[in-house]
């Protein structure tokens, strides 16, 4: 299966990199959304969806969005395959649905227009017992600490 993530989202980055550690029973693959590759692969896919929500597509060329994609890609994994069948009953589609949302809406919040976009790029880097931490680039010494 292939997920095409949000390259530029920090939730995103850390999403996949937390699902490349896990074990897999049907393999994983991640390509980032609106990319050339995602854009080759993938030329039938209207891209620009890609972009505003998780899309996984299948190796029979299935399309799964929203919340769908995140019960597969957990269907995926061995140890949250039976997460993923509790999320695919009605209650639990609704749950995994409000948990989209709740990750929608923080990204809204953190992109361009909305609030703080935190990029590995521009030095911000997510620790998850402590959160977000910024060293201005150029900083990776003490000679940017804090007096």
């Amino acid at each position: 299966m292939t997920v095409l993530y949000d390259a530029d989202c920090p939730l995103c980055t850390y999403v996949r990199d937390w699902l490349v550690k896990r074990p897999q029973l049907v393999p994983l693959e991640f390509v980032p959304a609106g990319s050339p590759a995602a854009r080759t692969r993938f030329p039938g896919l209207d891209h620009g969806s890609t972009l505003s929500e998780i899309t996984v597509v299948g190796d029979g060329g299935q399309v799964y969005r929203g919340a769908a994609a995140w019960i597969v890609t957990l269907w995926a994994l061995r140890d949250h395959r039976r997460l993923a069948h509790r999320l695919s009953t009605p209650s639990g589609t609704r749950f995994a649905r409000g948990a989209v949302l709740a990750a929608a809406k923080w990204r809204g919040e953190t992109a361009s227009g909305g609030g703080r976009v935190y990029r590995p790029a521009d030095g911000w880097t997510y620790d998850p017992r402590d959160g977000w931490h910024h060293t201005p680039p150029g900083c990776g010494s003490e000679a940017c600490a804090a007096p």
